[in-house]
C-alpha cells in the first residue's frame, strides 16, 4: 500500500503565498509521477501541475506563471508553491502520484483565499 500525507494548507489573503507538501510512504517501486489536483464547491477537479520522475511539469492554465511545482526524489516528496493567490484558488487540494501500476491520491486539504 501506498500512503500519501498532504501539508500546507490554509487560509491566506489574496496576494498572499503558500507552500504546499505532499509526501509519499509504503510500498513504492517507481514513482511516475507526482502532481496536484483541486476541486472547487460544484465543479469538477482540475489538473493544477504535475512533475514526472524526468522532471517534466505541466500546469494548469490558470496557475501559470503563479505556482510552481518541485519534487525531492529521495523523500518522495513534491511541494507545490503558490503566490499571487487569488480567490479563485480556492479549493480542496489533492495530491496525487502514478506509481506503477496505478493512481493514488491523498485525503485533500483545503486552501481558502480571501480578505
Amino acid at each position: 500500500q501506498v500512503q500519501l500525507a498532504e501539508s500546507g494548507g490554509g487560509l491566506v489573503q489574496p496576494g498572499g503565498s503558500l507552500r504546499l507538501s505532499c509526501a509519499a510512504s509504503g510500498s513504492i517501486s517507481s514513482i511516475y509521477s507526482m502532481g496536484w489536483y483541486r476541486q472547487a464547491p460544484g465543479r469538477q477537479r482540475e489538473l493544477v501541475a504535475v512533475i514526472t520522475s524526468g522532471g517534466s511539469t505541466k500546469y494548469g492554465d490558470s496557475v501559470k506563471g503563479r505556482f510552481t511545482i518541485a519534487r525531492d526524489d529521495a523523500e518522495n516528496t513534491v511541494y507545490l508553491q503558490m503566490n499571487s493567490l487569488k480567490s479563485e484558488d480556492t479549493a480542496v487540494y489533492y495530491c496525487n502520484a502514478f506509481i506503477l501500476p496505478r493512481d493514488y491520491w491523498g485525503p485533500g486539504v483545503q486552501v481558502t483565499v480571501s480578505s
